[in-house]
């Protein structure tokens, strides 16, 4: 009863993908472990109340890094996904893929397989765009992708703005040309979140050979020699894997997965009282993520989506949502943005995130009044830091150093862009209609040490967390999965989530993670086959 072919670890965007795709085979049987509970919450499936999820704190496990220099002090909080669907359930939705040049720097750095060219069929296998087809897009798969159904004022007037500044229009980040400023598609049908658990999962549930186990967590992974044959749970039940156990717990859970399981730097395990099963010191390192800086404006008339959730106004939005699927409540709320090369090198290196409202911080609240945030974001950051668990004991809380902003061209990255959002809002789109900046504050700009020491004090996590079990070739050290996403030294553990990325993709990580999930089923089909 408690023996299976396949056992996943995590149903988040990409472990969803895994279970669907391994359980197509009738004749093969999956079992899913998932540390949160089932999607069931009604507000995680209406796209503009996903602030109402995380608030809750239910479905979310907020990660805590260490304090960080690079942050004056600051801890990092990031919240991941404690839920069916992990991410997809509770993020902005947005669709964005990465620049081609992310996938053919990573089949540059010694990973065959994963170009621009070879991972754009599965990005495309699994879409089903309600508006783009054809050479970047496909119709046929079961992740709905569309446009927005709503267009909030603020939005449109930032999208012309940046055209005012200089930005290209574009109406795909996902096509030919990733720079210039749009509104996003997201992950949305017919005005509702289409999450990997929605798209994949709802689908492979129905079929008999497919188990899935919410609120389960996995303590370690079991071996018998150098082969992975099942794993524990905090509660001791076991569970055990005849063919391949797939971890896709996510960049920040995986890596602690592993280190308790034997795999990971040897003389750290061994002092912890830990047993080495694979010396792979590259466990939990190379850590990264995506910081933005808020760029913020009040309006002059009370335009904003500020105080339109409360009272009547939140009862006739909600009406008018159920009765046709339309509104302010369809909407992702980070309906645009766009992409920038602020440096010159022919790729953008800074990504807006825009919301028709002044947001606050996990340690600060929000500015007084209606207005605007724009959010420049770094695409590719340099600085790396670390998931190192702290005890044998699976329960105890990781030494998570982030270490953001280490590297000084981060810095000056989030400085450019800075500087590009506040030359937005002067255009005369948004000129118009702001009353003022609020932040930084006017003449922050003009001080280059009082704008880095800003962005140091308010810089926040944009919650894509990568990188910290690298692909990489098998005779690179620091290297933890071979690019069919093997974890090297042991035999049928596999890696499936977005801690493989050897660097962070310029952009969301939700669908990478997705198609991270579809490449590793693809690869364990193969290896059955091959048997």
């Amino acid at each position: 009863m408690n023996t299976f072919d396949y056992i996943v670890i995590g149903g988040g965007s990409a472990g969803c993908v895994v279970v669907n795709k391994l359980s197509e085979r009738p004749d093969t049987t999956v079992l899913l472990i998932e540390s949160g509970r089932r999607d069931r919450d009604p507000w995680i499936h209406i796209p503009a109340t996903f602030f109402k999820v995380l608030e809750k704190g239910i479905d979310i496990h907020p990660y805590a890094s260490n304090p960080q220099k690079g942050l004056n002090g600051r801890p990092s909080i990031v919240p991941q996904g404690n839920v069916l669907g992990g991410g997809s359930s509770l993020n902005a939705m947005i669709y964005v893929r990465g620049h081609r040049n992310d996938y053919d720097t990573w089949s540059q750095m010694g990973c065959p397989g994963w170009s621009y060219d070879e991972v754009l069929p599965l990005f495309r296998s699994l879409e089903n765009n309600q508006r783009l087809n054809g050479t970047y897009h496909g119709q046929q798969g079961a992740l709905a992708v569309s446009d927005p159904r709503h267009r909030h004022p603020l939005s449109e007037a930032f999208v012309k703005a940046a055209h005012e500044a200089g930005l290209p229009a574009n109406d795909d980040f996902n096509g030919a040309d990733q720079e210039g400023a749009g509104f996003y598609q997201s992950t949305t049908k017919g005005g509702r979140r289409w999450s990997s658990a929605q798209a994949f999962l709802r689908e492979a549930e129905k079929r008999p050979n497919v188990t899935v186990l919410t609120e389960r967590k996995v303590a370690r992974i079991l071996f018998e020699g150098r082969q992975a044959k099942g794993i524990e749970l905090l509660d001791g039940t076991v569970y055990s894997a005849r063919k391949e156990i797939v971890l896709s717990a996510g960049a920040i859970a995986t890596p602690r997965i592993l280190q308790q399981s034997g795999i990971g730097n040897a003389s750290r395990l061994r002092e912890l009282g830990i047993d080495v099963v694979a010396d792979l010191p590259g466990v939990g390192e190379n850590y990264q993520d995506h910081l933005e800086v808020p760029v913020q404006a009040e309006t002059k008339d009370p335009i904003s989506i500020l105080g339109e959730d409360k009272g009547i106004k939140a009862a006739l939005h909600m009406l008018r949502y159920l009765t046709t699927r339309r509104g302010l409540l369809a909407s992702n709320v980070v309906e645009c943005g766009g992409f920038m090369d602020t440096a010159g090198t022919g790729q953008p290196d800074v990504q807006f995130h825009v919301l028709p409202v002044l947001i606050g911080f996990v340690d600060r609240e929000p500015e007084p009044g209606h207005g605007l945030s724009i959010g420049p974001c770094y695409l590719r950051p340099r600085s790396r830091g670390s998931i190192r668990i702290t005890s044998k004991d699976p329960r105890a809380p990781v030494d998570f150093d982030a270490n953001l902003l280490s590297d000084p061209a981060d810095i000056e990255t989030l400085v450019r862009g800075v500087e590009a959002a506040i030359r937005i809002l002067e255009q005369p789109a948004l000129a118009r209609i702001v009353k003022r900046r609020v932040l930084p504050r006017p003449g922050v700009e003009n001080d280059p040490q009082a704008l880095r020491d800003y962005i140091r004090q308010t810089a926040k996590t944009v919650f894509h967390p990568a990188g910290t079990a690298r692909m990489g070739r098998a005779d690179d050290v620091s290297a933890v999965v071979t690019p069919d996403l093997k974890v090297k030294g042991v035999e049928g553990l596999r890696v499936a989530d977005a801690s493989i990325m050897p660097t962070l993709v310029s952009g969301n990580t939700n669908a990478p993670s997705m198609m991270i999930g579809a490449k590793a089923a693809s690869l364990i089909a193969g290896s059955a086959s091959a048997r």
